[in-house]
């Protein structure tokens, strides 16, 4: 017998056995565990089972959370979640500035506006849609997801119906055989526009016109259907090539009054209402005076510098992906917005070259991927030399190893502000401020 210490970043509970930890699935902090284990190298667990309950406990409300693996904390109450994923921030930030309340949502439900299932068969040879099982590739099916925006289960739904109905098989990627290998769906949280995205083994596609008939005749709502031919193997979801359907290939939504054209491709975060609280904060962290220039590296599509706009005299978008400057561009172009400059090159070296022109940054805006900054971009970010630096990061542990870099260089944190974009998953988006001493 043994009692959880806590929870690791994967949402598993942490036990001891001798002096190793251990790692149990579906095991909360304070709950005692009867074990049964061998011990060759290493502790192997053989079975767990729960001898007590944690009062954080509640029962999932997704009747596959224990074999889907998209959530890791539905067990778990929310204002708990909120509570771990503060004390997580705080035990990896804490030393270098005061960490906030975390910024929770007060309906942590369906906030998903972007969904990407896969297909299979059943045993009686009919279509499912589901995500692959962690570790596996075996599908899960779902008829609903308590995460996603409700719109996108039903439409799945009928898309599973009318592949069985057109004999339309799906990919194997073990046999490569069939051809739907993937849908996603994107939804606007305020237009209520849909983008239906087929991701198909080939451009050969039978009973293709039936099919978006039939789809759009059972689902008005569908703005854009979009055949997108993807036929390596790979873990990437989208190809190169594409073709639209019907509709344009794109949907409008609205993010912080502004609007903004998405694609299948687009870079637009998932979470519409969190994204706006997450900007906003990361806006009145910087306290803009209308008189700043400004860069968002890594800007994607531009939601974050097109939102900064009108707080500032000049911002500059920086993006490596060229598509993603060119859905940048033309979002400035609908939202008239003309005191931004959006640049297709590496960050760091564009910062390096504004400096070169005595272009002073105030304030810099960093939003990179998971992984964090790169070396090369945080020195010339230090040679850049803004007075703010404002570092929006969906990984805290690479946000930490990047600040404890930037300290070196006279770069002190005052102000860590976690907001919780992804309710009943392990996942921490956190703002941390950073002053030029």
């Amino acid at each position: 017998k043994t009692i959880c210490s806590g929870l690791d970043a994967s949402g598993k509970g942490i036990v001891k056995i001798k002096n190793d930890k251990v790692l149990i699935e579906n095991l909360l902090p304070q709950e005692e565990v009867e074990l049964e284990y061998t011990i060759k190298k290493e502790p192997k667990v053989i079975s767990a089972m729960r001898l007590s309950e944690s009062a954080d406990r509640v029962k999932p409300r997704c009747r596959i959370f224990d074999r889907c693996g998209g959530c890791q904390l539905q067990h778990v109450n929310y204002k708990a979640q909120l509570e771990w994923k503060k004390e997580k921030v705080q035990s990896l930030l804490g030393r270098y500035g005061q960490v906030q309340e975390i910024l929770g949502m007060e309906e942590p439900w369906a906030y998903r506006n972007k969904v990407i299932a896969t297909f299979s068969l059943n045993k009686k040879g009919k279509v499912i849609a589901g995500i692959y099982e962690e570790d596996s590739h075996q599908v899960v099916p779902y008829s609903e997801c308590w995460i996603q925006d409700a719109m996108a289960a039903k439409i799945l739904n009928t898309l599973c119906e009318l592949m069985t109905k057109f004999r339309i098989e799906p990919y194997d990627e073990d046999k490569r055989t069939g051809l739907v290998r993937h849908c996603l769906i994107r939804i606007g949280h305020v237009s209520r526009e849909v983008l239906v995205c087929l991701v198909c083994a080939s451009p050969i596609f039978p009973a293709r016109k039936q099919l978006v008939q039939q789809l759009r005749g059972r689902h008005p709502e569908i703005t854009t259907i979009v055949m997108n031919v993807n036929n390596r193997s790979t873990s990437i979801v989208l190809g190169q090539q594409e073709r639209v359907l019907c509709g344009t290939g794109k949907i409008q939504d609205q993010l912080c009054g502004l609007r903004f054209s998405i694609t299948a491709k687009s870079f637009y975060q998932i979470n519409t209402q969190q994204t706006e609280i997450l900007y906003y904060k990361a806006m009145e962290l910087a306290n803009l005076t209308g008189q700043e220039r400004v860069l968002d590296a890594y800007c994607g599509i531009g939601t974050i510098t097109l939102s900064l706009a009108k707080h500032v005299k000049k911002v500059y978008g920086v993006e490596v992906v060229y598509q993603a400057i060119e859905d940048a561009k033309n979002n400035a172009l609908l939202n008239k917005i003309d005191n931004v400059d959006f640049v297709c090159d590496d960050a760091g070296k564009y910062m390096v070259e504004l400096v070169k022109k005595n272009t002073h940054l105030d304030v810099v805006f960093v939003d990179p991927p998971r992984k964090g900054c790169s070396k090369e971009f945080l020195d010339y970010l230090i040679q850049a030399k803004p007075s703010k630096i404002i570092y929006i990061s969906c990984d805290v542990a690479t946000q930490a190893r990047d600040i404890k870099y930037l300290q070196e260089f006279n770069y002190q944190v005052d102000m860590c502000q976690p907001v919780d974009m992804f309710p009943h998953t392990t996942h921490i988006e956190n703002i941390v401020r950073l002053k030029y001493k």
